[in-house]
């Protein structure tokens, strides 16, 4: 049997760094995540604010950064990240790391069954319209839940924690119940 990707973007990345947790977020990954190159800039980027994303590349878990550099497969990117994402021409980093993951996903060999971990709400539906697998921040909490490695009432508590440091997650539980659902 196949394990598919999990592809998340720096904003989940950035979630789970803001409370400290990138370990939670790496066993719910259990070795299935890959980021490409931009998504691994901009990780970067937010290691300014966010130290401990330095976690991500030391421990290496996310592998290598999938690099795109076929330049037909860089057009295409190019023009996904203005057309569908509205990235501007004069921002050629604007939704960069979500063109590349969406592309890779989309029209590289291997990676068709992938799961895209995002929390951009358009680039989700967007993805989705597309046939595409995805989840956010919360459904990653709802995997480490039902998988044993973090409690109800602690998850929920992370997320909480996480909506405190003013990061921004969509359809937080009311309860801590709800993330067994």
């Amino acid at each position: 049997m196949t394990r598919h990707c999990w592809f998340p973007d720096n904003t989940v990345l950035c979630n789970f760094a803001a409370v400290d947790r990138l370990g939670l977020l790496e066993k719910v990954l259990d070795g299935r995540g890959r980021w490409t190159e931009a998504v691994a800039a901009e990780a970067g980027q937010s290691m300014r604010y966010l130290p401990t994303l330095s976690q991500v590349t030391a421990g290496g878990w996310l592998g290598e950064p999938i690099e795109i550099d076929d330049p037909a497969e860089t057009a295409l990117v190019d023009r996904v990240r203005r057309v569908v994402f509205g990235g501007a021409p004069s921002h050629p980093l604007q939704h960069l790391g979500e063109a590349e993951t969406l592309v890779l996903i989309e029209h590289r060999n291997g990676f068709a069954d992938s799961v895209w971990i995002t929390d951009d709400g358009e680039a989700g539906r967007y993805a989705r319209r597309k046939g595409i697998s995805v989840k956010d921040t919360v459904d990653i909490m709802r995997e480490a839940v039902v998988d044993g490695l973090v409690l109800a009432d602690a998850g929920h508590r992370l997320l909480m924690e996480m909506e405190h440091v003013d990061r921004h997650l969509r359809d937080v539980p009311r309860r801590p119940e709800d993330l067994l659902r």
